[in-house]
């Protein structure tokens, strides 16, 4: 379930401009940090980045489960992410102990609040 370069996060400073000049969205299990990305980038498609602490979510079997997890969650979901956006998913100890499909409710809830909204139509 490799992301293609396009789709992800990779550089330190792609984190770190999502985390200083983002907004972010606490939904539990997880925290979802978001950036529209400059008009003058290439590409326009979402790219996301996830992130477990040793600090958060426990040892590297309970980290790399999170992140599976998230990416999973995303892959599943990422039509519902408006498109040039960066996101970063940083997992939390609650994402382990929670059902999948309440993890996947909640993701699905914040992406519907990052959704723009639709201007009226005249019909």
């Amino acid at each position: 379930m490799n992301f293609r370069a396009g789709q992800r996060l990779r550089r330190n400073d792609d984190f770190r401009a999502v985390r200083e000049q983002g907004r972010r969205m606490d939904c539990g299990a997880f925290l979802l940090t978001w950036r529209t990305r400059p008009a003058d980038s290439q590409p326009s498609n979402p790219r996301v980045g996830v992130v477990a602490s040793r600090a958060s979510v426990g040892n590297a079997v309970h980290r790399n489960r999170a992140k599976r997890r998230l990416r999973e969650i995303y892959r599943r979901h990422q039509t519902f992410v408006p498109p040039g956006l960066d996101l970063v998913l940083t997992a939390r100890a609650a994402l382990l102990r929670l059902e999948f499909a309440d993890v996947e409710q909640r993701f699905a809830n914040a992406c519907r609040k990052l959704m723009p909204a639709s201007p009226p139509t005249n019909g």
